[in-house]
């Protein structure tokens, strides 16, 4: 205010501004509220979320990200939140329930520090050292390779990522699935290994049935039939030809008029047409395929040309679907009839049959010499259920993934997290100055991992965790952990609870900078005020403008 006049506006009246500490608290509260919505999510004695979306449509999960996608939050520091478990996601594809609680639990710790006044930066420095470290100690000290060829011992790590999901009942069955999908997509050309699960490794579920009867096919299988009730519907060894293009009269691109004068014309285009369909045709069966699939439509007189070659025909594929057909039996996609060569025709395929469930019909591709490319056939009591066992079994197949990328890995069930905790904690000693509390800050928040298994299951959290430490604290026991289901100090050697590498240093690496990141922020100006707050301003004048959410809206 100058010399008593009015005081100087700078933003708009509209607009609400929280700045400093205020904002640093809040969103550490924000944090920490998100980490406790996820902490009853983690280990084999974990609970499911049940969650309503806006359609009424019920999601039941334990997946982190499964639940932080389906929940609409306010404040903009919970949406980053929400974000970090997303990335993770995409990233790693597991280890989505750790970050959040770790994030949380990184944010926790750095509360009493902001309390304390000290700046934001010398801890957000002091994080930075400690996940340096942590890493580095990681990978050099308690990281141990694995043969990727030998299955039992990708089956102990497929285990300990199933163990502690809705799918632990099914195990085996589990862990055969994820090991026999990422092994048939798996890649290796000129040194670079490709294992895209995404567009390769297909889940169709199939309600009924029971879970045993899941499995993966040595090939493909679509929700379609054939085109024509005479066409076979079994054919053995099949010569498949795949294509992009329409098998009927061919329309103009825009609206097309045209005038006939004489009636004998009319019959001329009819002609035409039809002896378009019937070169197309002919351009097919040329080949002698036994199974033509295209992307687009078949007309009825294309039929008929077909059935009458004795050729099966299944219309408007998907174009995913088309790939993994093509990369399952050799074949090439052919965008035009008059291009169909003989090498384009796929021959690896082995059996293909059309087979009914419920009251829809089913096609089948399998028993491919050399696929590489599945679907993974579930099966099921409900809906719900087979929604939950598919996001289970992707996390399975990304761990399986993971591993074969980078084939290192760590001890599960809290014990790396206690290893580089007690680590820190020694070279916390060796800091002088201030950033070595905020570093000895990081080593307490990776408790919270056996710390939240201990609670989870039921146990003594603060005897079992003592007994843990004092385990650590000794030499060359780092993979010592708890055991999830009883809530035992036990020897993750022994018990064979493993985890990937790649997940773990992701883990720490998301869940720290998310920490830094809020950290670092110290004003939040937030679009518009609230409605009421807007119509008490205005002396509840009915301009009010809208009301504007906070941030952009959740997808």
């Amino acid at each position: 205010m100058i010399g008593g006049s009015s005081p100087i506006i700078v933003l708009n009246q509209n607009t609400k501004r929280e700045s400093g500490r205020k904002v640093q608290i809040g969103n550490i509260a924000a944090g920490k509220a998100i980490a406790d919505i996820i902490r009853t999510c983690l280990g084999p004695r974990s609970m499911l979320k049940m969650l309503m979306d806006p359609m009424g449509g019920i999601v039941m999960t334990n997946d982190g990200n499964a639940i932080l996608r389906e929940i609409n939050v306010q404040h903009p520091a919970a949406k980053s939140m929400i974000e970090v478990a997303r990335t993770q996601d995409e990233e790693v594809g597991d280890g989505t329930t750790s970050v959040i609680i770790l994030g949380g639990e990184m944010l926790a710790v750095a509360e009493p520090f902001l309390q304390q006044q000290m700046h934001p930066t010398v801890i957000i420095s002091a994080f930075r050292q400690a996940l340096e470290d942590l890493v580095e100690i990681l990978r050099d000290k308690i990281s141990v390779p694995v043969d990727i060829t030998n299955h039992e011992e990708m089956k102990k790590i497929v285990n300990s990522c199933v163990g502690t999901k809705f799918i632990s009942k099914w195990a085996n069955l589990a862990c055969e699935i994820a090991l026999k999908a990422t092994s048939t997509v798996f890649l290796e050309e000129n040194g670079r290994r490709e294992i895209d699960i995404k567009r390769y490794a297909k889940v169709e579920k199939i309600p009924g049935g029971t879970m045993e009867e899941s499995k993966v096919l040595t090939g493909v299988m679509l929700n379609k039939d054939i085109v024509h009730p005479k066409m076979k519907r079994r054919i053995e060894n099949p010569r498949i030809l795949l294509l992009d293009c329409n098998l009927e009269y061919k329309k103009g691109e825009s609206q097309t008029n045209i005038e006939i004068t004489d009636e004998a014309d009319f019959s001329k285009i009819l002609q035409m047409e039809e002896e378009y369909v019937k070169k197309i045709c002919n351009e097919v069966i040329a080949v002698k395929p036994d199974l033509v699939i295209t992307e687009k439509g078949v007309s009825d007189l294309a039929q008929h040309f077909l059935v009458k070659a004795g050729i099966s025909c299944i219309r408007r594929v998907r174009k995913s679907d088309n790939n993994r057909i093509a990369r399952a039996c050799g074949a090439t996609i052919v965008n035009r009839t008059d291009e169909i060569r003989e090498e384009d025709v796929g021959t690896e395929c082995g059996l293909f049959y059309i087979e009914k469930f419920g009251d829809e019909y089913f096609t089948f591709l399998v028993e491919c010499k050399n696929p590489k490319a599945c679907t993974i056939l579930l099966r099921g009591a409900s809906k719900d259920i087979l929604n939950e066992v598919e996001r289970n079994l992707q996390d399975a197949m990304n761990v399986t993934r993971n591993v074969m990328l980078e084939p290192y890995l760590v001890p599960g069930g809290g014990a790396a997290e206690m290893a580089l905790s007690q680590a820190l904690n020694e070279k916390a000693k060796s800091i002088t100055g201030i950033h070595q509390w905020p570093y000895r800050a990081v080593s307490r928040a990776l408790e919270v991992v056996p710390k939240t298994l201990i609670q989870n299951c039921g146990a003594s959290t603060i005897r079992t965790l003592t007994a843990l430490r004092a385990k650590h604290a000794t030499a060359n026991n780092t993979s010592w952990g708890v055991d999830g289901e009883t809530g035992k100090v036990v020897d993750m050697k022994d018990y064979g609870i493993w985890e990937p590498f790649a997940v773990k240093v992701q883990t720490y690496k998301t869940a720290i900078e998310t920490a830094v990141l809020l950290l670092r922020i110290d004003d939040i100006v937030s679009g518009v005020k609230k409605q009421g707050d807007l119509a008490a301003a205005s002396g509840g004048a009915p301009s009010a403008p809208p009301q504007a959410s906070e941030g952009p809206e959740p997808e």
